[in-house]
């Protein structure tokens, strides 16, 4: 099942529990305890960042698919949102050792890019989001993966399961991203959008709607869900689109944003006889965002080429941030999960 972790870090106690979220997430992933020290190192100075230069913010700590081949290979994502006043020079605040806080572990954010998997930051005068994965390959070379995917994955009221779960894999030149929404929320609906996933470990070289298929008698046990699925064929650039159920997905291509529909029903429950299937083609400056209904239906795209460029998983994350506010809280799991283009995305 999917465990997160939500913090809110408004005071210097909340910089422990984020220490402490870390190294469980690094238990569950079966890091290391040299990369389990890494991931509680950058934890750590990512929670003392929000609380002396925003005012405070979020940590929200879970485990993302890595981007290979199988065998699945978790990675602890960690991801620090708030609302501060921005980052005034994000090239000095990404130099090694650079730091302005006498509470900081003189890490820095430079350090945390350094030692990290991987490492991303956006930052506006609206606030910061800043993403960071520790993965168990600490000599991996870093380097922009091939048609990026990324995603953040929020429980409703700090509860320690997701109902909702993503996940992405590679088979041959086909990459498949999913997004499942288990029925309801907490354990019971983890166990549904998890048995999802797991099913697309197993029929990714599939297409959507078949995977869709293979999904159904997979979730039966279940609660059922609602499911999309997205693959992009690297060979002849296009992009292959079905769902089942409430999940939101909207592509941007050529200047604008299309939604993506899915077909009425529940995966595991109430599959429709026919599933419709969108094809697109997926260009330079491509980006898909699919989502679950904790979402704002009226949630609006970002419209800041600069944030496009970034890591999906970056995206993701700015685009949940800043779709809630007090007039639209929220009432479920929430995930977001981003896939974009890369020109250098080309199967050998």
């Amino acid at each position: 099942m999917t465990r997160v972790w939500d913090i809110p870090v408004h005071d210097s106690t909340r910089v422990r529990d984020v220490r402490v979220a870390a190294e469980a997430a690094s238990l569950l992933a079966g890091l290391d305890p040299h990369r389990t020290a890494v991931a509680a190192l950058v934890a750590t100075e990512l929670a003392t960042n929000l609380l002396r230069h925003a005012g405070g913010g979020r940590m929200v700590i879970d485990l993302v698919d890595r981007p290979r081949e199988e065998p699945r290979t978790p990675a602890v994502q960690l991801t620090a949102l708030d609302h501060g006043p921005g980052i005034h020079d994000v090239d000095a605040a990404m130099r090694d050792g650079y730091t302005t806080s006498e509470a900081s572990l003189g890490a820095g954010l430079g350090t945390c890019l350094r030692i990290s998997s991987a490492f991303d930051l956006y930052s506006t005068h609206r606030g910061t989001v800043a993403v960071a994965c520790i993965d168990h390959d600490p000599g991996r070379e870093k380097s922009r993966p091939a048609s990026r995917a990324g995603g953040i994955n929020v429980p409703l009221a700090q509860a320690e399961h997701s109902g909702d779960a993503w996940s992405w894999t590679r088979s041959g030149p086909r990459l498949t991203l999913v997004l499942a929404d288990g029925l309801g929320h907490g354990a019971k609906a983890a166990q549904a959008s998890s048995a999802a996933v797991d099913e697309l470990h197993r029929a990714a070289h599939l297409p959507p709607a078949e995977i869709l298929r293979r999904m159904h008698p997979a979730l039966r046990p279940t609660r059922g869900a609602a499911v999309a699925v997205a693959q992009l064929d690297t060979d002849t650039a296009e992009l292959t689109f079905a769902g089942v159920g409430n999940i939101g997905a909207r592509l941007y291509t050529a200047g604008s944003w299309e939604h993506l529909v899915s077909h009425p029903g529940i995966v595991g429950a109430r599959f429709p006889a026919t599933v419709p299937v969108r094809r697109r083609s997926w260009r330079p400056g491509s980006l898909l965002v699919l989502h679950s209904d904790g979402l704002p239906s009226r949630w609006v795209p970002p419209d800041d080429s600069d944030l496009l460029a970034h890591d999906p998983a970056v995206v993701a994350a700015t685009i949940l941030r800043d779709a809630h506010s007090p007039a639209s809280p929220v009432r479920d799991d929430t995930t977001v999960a981003v896939l974009a283009f890369d020109p250098a995305d080309r199967h050998p």
